[in-house]
């Protein structure tokens, strides 16, 4: 084959590639809109690592409905600590990325500007990674579900498959994990207190909150008076 012909396969190749994964992707995010996210592969992916140290499998995930399965202090919580622009932006907080990137051409503490979002997208669709591949396809991701997805079903699939400890992943399963009772009775100060654990939910923990945690928690209390009541569907 010569080389035209072999630049033309190729090309035709990754023309093929790319449209799989156009349709794949969108596909997805069109079917999520819908359908419960019952694994995710941050799920497999700590699974694995816990069978490769051969460890007992820890996996606690139970989906429920945000309006008819949370407390209604869930959402505000997590928007509270993590993203305060949440039901106005577009997928980004421009200015704390903006932010972000100052204090990393400082040489200050790497501060995080993901959006809930950008988180879903990350959750749901990708991988833990700070490669700039991953970043991308987050980018991706994040614009897709503010587009086929309403504020509501994103919080929802949010609250549901975020990890909020070891092994356990969303408000369900944190609320019986933690705290013996659904996430339908989590009170305020419960979901201020899970919701400071979330920039690390592996080393600061819920059911036994350090010094920090709980002044993070009263932090977040205070936050969450400035934020109103999260729209129902």
């Amino acid at each position: 084959m010569k080389g035209s012909e072999m630049l033309k396969a190729v090309q035709r190749f990754l023309r093929r590639v790319l449209l799989l994964f156009l349709l794949s992707s969108v596909g997805a995010v069109v079917m999520y809109r819908w359908v419960p996210v019952y694994v995710t592969p941050l799920m497999i992916i700590r699974v694995c690592q816990q069978m490769g140290r051969g460890e007992k499998i820890r996996l606690k995930h139970h989906w429920v409905s945000l309006d008819e399965g949370m407390s209604m202090y869930m959402p505000i919580a997590v928007m509270a600590a993590e993203d305060q622009l949440f039901l106005t932006h577009r997928g980004f907080d421009f200015k704390q990325i903006g932010a972000a990137v100052q204090d990393h051409r400082k040489g200050k503490r790497q501060r995080g500007a993901s959006t809930i979002s950008q988180q879903t997208a990350k959750n749901v669709f990708l991988w833990p990674s700070h490669s700039w591949v991953r970043k991308g396809l987050e980018v991706y991701f994040t614009c897709l579900i503010e587009i086929l997805w309403d504020k509501h079903r994103i919080m929802e699939v949010y609250l549901n498959s975020i990890e909020m400890g070891d092994g356990i992943y969303g408000a369900e399963a944190v609320a019986q994990q933690h705290f013996s009772r659904p996430a339908t009775d989590l009170s305020r100060a419960n979901c201020a207190l899970i919701a400071a654990t979330l920039p690390n939910p592996l080393k600061l923990s819920s059911k036994d909150p350090s010094a920090y945690v709980l002044r993070r928690q009263s932090w977040v209390m205070g936050q969450m008076r400035h934020i109103g009541i999260f729209p129902k569907k």
